[in-house]
């Protein structure tokens, strides 16, 4: 039979101020010999055979079980559990079969029945605890509202204090996770971290009010002073240092690393922030990545991407920016849909759109100007305007106004200024345009020469050009060339190149040229020389002129584009001297038949003469024979 001896005999009835008078000795007493000092000799006049031990009044009153040690008044009163430790005023008062359990303290683990393996030190620790188990607290009030809460663990002053349900939750700090009733899997260091939690999980807080207001969001990470300090219901958010994502409330999905990184988000979700400031001023600007001391500093918008020093510092509403470089885009402020990458890309941009530099000052004063690519150390560096690309070093470099460019190359279009709708593909390529339009150049310093000119077309490295001219085309690799076969290439007023058709495939309404090409002998070719302007040698040329020519034929010349008269189609030309030739040609064979024929019959004829006259010949001889002889007359009378 289990037996219980207690040195204080039967003082239930006894006033506390008497049990105080009492216990104080007796404690005394066994601080200095020591419970160490109890051998298996003395244990049946002291704790009998069960190894329990209890020192005050109503202590181990009710105990069974074994191996329980009490001191304090109605410790462990109700407990046949076994290797149960009670220290203090109704330490472990109401425990039944609770076993392995530790309170330290007045009215430490006094509400624990079954819950096993429990630690609690510090007045009112795991106060309510019933069945909770494996929970360790320490401190005043700590876990003192867990009942049936296990695997807790709170140290400080009202740690976990309201814990009810919750599990496997560590509290480290003055009312850390003062507040928790049913969440669980939370980690609470510091002063206050943590504290308003209720049934938020799987939460991390380490700093002096680290995820301070936290109610029920979960999945949290907060380190750092004030980390995380106002969000309530936000999930997923993850904050390292000072004030990190310090006025989030409601955000989602968050991570800021840095002093005051997402500072003063709110409701904003899904952002990144690592560095110092950081997305600081974000507040409901989502999906935003800051990477660096201020990236994003200023910004409340969303989409956004900022890597380096300052990236996007003063971006505020413009959203799906990317920014990768010291100080890139960094007085940004409503522009959208911008990239930069390098030192001070986009530097200057304000409210422009849709701009993408990539280089050392590309488009670094660009302020409201859009659609612009400028990828290339200096590229479009001076750009103010839009619709530019520039690739290369210092690529359209001196551009202001212009818009429309296309430049390619290191120093393609460098000098341009405002000249507009240009494309330059090559090194140097137009380098010294400024402000000509609608220029084109393809090719190793093509269009050197250029400077103020508009529509030329230098297609060939070194097709360098002439200063000020304009509509000018040059072409590499074709002066000097031979081409043996083919056609000749025409051009007409819109500027298409083409050759010219013969297969009836692509012919309708065919029929004789017949008299039409009559129109040829009212023509009046002529000599001249071209103007100065045009050919300053002066060669002597032969010809027709357009407007004579359009008098007789409309159909023979070529029109500009204004309507007027531009050159004589010398081809259909041709074409009508051809038919001009066979027509002649045909009468000249006409006249040869008619010829053949006369001459037949006049050989026919002369045949008949020569038989006439050889007939009157023989007729002569005849006539002068009978002439000559003399006549003899016959009488035959």
């Amino acid at each position: 039979m289990k037996t219980k001896k207690t040195l204080n005999g039967n003082s239930m009835n006894r006033s506390p101020m008497r049990r105080g008078f009492l216990l104080s000795p007796l404690i005394v007493g066994f601080s200095l010999f020591g419970l160490a000092q109890l051998t298996h000799a003395q244990c049946p006049q002291i704790c009998g055979s069960s190894q329990n031990i209890g020192f005050g009044t109503g202590a181990l009153a009710s105990a069974g079980g074994g191996g329980n040690t009490a001191i304090g008044f109605l410790a462990l009163n109700r407990t046949t559990g076994f290797n149960n430790t009670a220290n203090g005023y109704h330490a472990l008062l109401s425990n039944t079969t609770g076993s392995g359990n530790t309170a330290n303290g007045d009215s430490a683990l006094t509400g624990n029945t079954t819950g096993g393996y429990n630690t609690a030190n510090g007045f009112n620790a795991l106060f309510s605890n019933t069945t909770g188990n494996n929970n360790t607290a320490t401190g005043v009030g700590a876990l003192s509202s867990n009942t049936t809460g296990p695997d807790n663990t709170a140290n400080g002053f009202q740690a976990l204090q309201s814990n009810t349900t919750g599990s496997d939750n560590t509290a480290n700090g003055y009312q850390a996770l003062l507040n928790n009733t049913t969440g669980s899997l939370n980690m609470a260091a510091g002063v206050g971290a943590l504290s308003s939690n209720t049934t938020g999980s799987n939460n991390t807080a380490d700093g002096v009010g680290a995820l301070f207001s936290n109610t029920t969001g979960s999945d949290n990470t907060a380190v750092g002073y004030a980390a995380l300090n106002f969000t309530t219901t936000g999930v997923d958010n993850t904050a390292n240092g000072y004030e990190a994502l310090f006025s989030n409330t409601t955000g989602n999905y968050n991570t800021a690393t840095g002093e005051s990184a997402l500072f003063n988000n709110s409701t904003g979700g899904d952002n990144t922030a690592v560095g110092r400031l950081a997305l600081s001023s974000n507040t409901t600007g989502g999906f935003n990545t800051g990477i660096g001391s201020g990236a994003l500093l200023n910004n409340t918008a969303g989409y956004n991407t900022a890597v380096g020093f300052h990236a996007l510092f003063s971006n505020t509403t413009g959203s799906y920016g990317t920014a990768n470089g010291r100080m890139a885009l960094n007085n940004n402020t409503t522009g959208s849909y911008n990239t930069a990458t390098g030192e001070s890309a986009l530097l200057s941009n304000t409210s422009g759109g849709d701009n993408t530099a990539v280089g050392r000052l590309a488009l670094s004063r660009n302020t409201t100007g859009g659609f612009n690519t400028g990828i290339g150390s200096g590229a479009l560096i001076n750009n103010t305007t839009s619709y530019n690309t520039a690739v290369g070093f210092h690529a359209l470099y001196s551009n202001t106004s212009g818009f429309w460019n296309t430049a390619n190359g290191p120093n393609a279009l460098t000098t341009n200024t405002t000249g507009s709708a240009n494309t330059a593909y090559g090194l140097s390529s137009l380098p010294n345009n400024t402000t000509g339009n609608s220029n084109v150049a393809l090719g190793v310093i093509a269009g050197l020469n250029a400077t103020t000119g508009s529509n030329n077309v230098y297609i060939g490295a070194g097709m360098q050009g002439v200063a000020g001219e304009s509509n000018a085309c040059y072409i590499a690799s074709i002066d000097g060339q031979t081409s043996a076969s083919g056609v000749a290439v025409l051009i007409n007023s819109s500027g298409k190149l083409g050759t010219a058709t013969s297969s009836r495939r692509f012919k309708q309404d065919i029929k004789p040229m017949d008299k039409a090409s009559e129109t040829l002998f009212a023509l009046k070719p002529v000599t001249f020389r071209y103007k100065k302007e045009l050919d300053p040698q002066g060669i002597q040329q032969w010809g027709l002129v357009a407007e004579d020519v359009q008098r007789v034929n409309p159909a023979l010349v070529a029109l500009d584009k204004g309507g007027k008269p531009y050159s004589v189609r010398y081809d259909q030309v041709n074409a009508m001297l051809l038919n001009e030739f066979l027509k002649e040609h045909r009468k000249v064979e006409q006249q040869d038949r008619r010829l053949d024929q006369q001459e037949t019959i006049i050989a026919k004829q002369q045949k008949q003469i020569e038989a006439l006259t050889a007939g009157l010949q023989r007729v002569s001889a005849q006539l002068e024979v009978s002439k000559s002889a003399p006549q003899t007359v016959l009488n035959n009378q």
